[in-house]
């Protein structure tokens, strides 16, 4: 299967799970298929990680119903795993012609633990599925302090009237 029919089914994956890319790519089609509570260990940090598919499953299913259990479940042409560096090269194909230049291999990550976050509100949870050390650095990876910071200095304004005008200067200012 080539990279560009894989590309939506990774990008599944990536927002419905939180997972870093070279956790995605190291999943194998055999341990997905019969189970949709699936136990790894992350790559970078050797931490337990424990992931749910049942809401990916009937997507899962037609992907791989005719794949191998013993393949990775994203691979190139010759069958070899996808590595972090041809995704990464395939995300900068799509945000150049996307003009942008925020999209890489973190940001299906980042966007779940986001999306997770805003109704949710619940950063001690986020932070455990991300396996992080602490509440300030899951808020900063998944930019909840920018965000917070440009919510409350929207509707903020000195010396700018209703109808955004610079007010007279006869008003007063403290």
């Amino acid at each position: 299967m080539s990279i560009l029919l894989t590309g939506d089914q990774l990008i599944l994956i990536g927002l419905n799970t939180g997972l870093r890319m070279s956790d995605i790519l190291n999943l194998k089609v055999g341990q997905i298929r019969y189970h949709d509570i699936v136990h790894i260990t992350e790559k970078k940090t050797k931490k337990r990680r424990v992931i749910l598919l049942t809401r990916l499953r009937p997507q899962i299913n037609h992907y791989i119903k005719d794949l191998p259990d013993n393949e990775y479940l994203f691979t190139n042409r010759q069958h070899q795993p996808l590595s972090v560096n041809a995704v990464y090269k395939l995300f900068q194909t799509i945000a150049r012609k996307m003009h942008r230049t925020d999209i890489g291999t973190h940001t299906l990550r980042k966007t779940f633990g986001y999306h997770y976050y805003q109704p949710t509100h619940d950063i001690g949870t986020l932070m455990m599925i991300f396996n992080h050390s602490s509440e300030a650095i899951t808020k900063r990876y998944i930019g909840l302090n920018q965000d917070v910071i440009l919510k409350q200095i929207a509707g903020f304004s000195l010396g700018i009237d209703t109808q955004n005008k610079a007010t007279s200067s006869n008003q007063k200012t403290g």
